[in-house]
């Protein structure tokens, strides 16, 4: 396994898989009353937004450059030369915001 360590490699994803970048800010936040919640914090299953790195070959509704809403819940991690990635499937993101979307709702980002 130290021969992928040592050179590098090109990664494609397969099937229906998203390349996105984790989250900014995951753990503790700030509610707008000021209030500090720690990340230890139970609260419902809240979403999340992130953008997308990498798109599988049968990916239909998501490009790289997207944003993605999604369910932290419903993730896995890897590392990629350092950086830390997530991958999902696109079956499991909720909504898309991109600069061009062709069914808009009026709703903005």
């Amino acid at each position: 396994m130290s021969g992928l360590n040592s050179r590098k490699q090109a990664v494609n994803l397969l099937a229906d898989r998203l390349l996105v970048q984790v989250p900014p800010g995951e753990g503790e936040r700030t509610a707008r009353s000021g209030i500090l919640i720690p990340a230890t914090a139970q609260v419902g299953k809240r979403l999340v937004w992130t953008e997308v790195t990498a798109v599988g070959s049968s990916v239909r509704s998501v490009r790289p450059g997207d944003s993605v809403l999604f369910s932290p819940e419903d993730r896995f991690e890897v590392e990629i030369q350092g950086e830390t990635y997530l991958i999902l499937r696109e079956r499991d993101i909720h909504a898309v915001a991109s600069d061009a979307i062709d069914n808009e709702t009026g709703l903005y980002l």
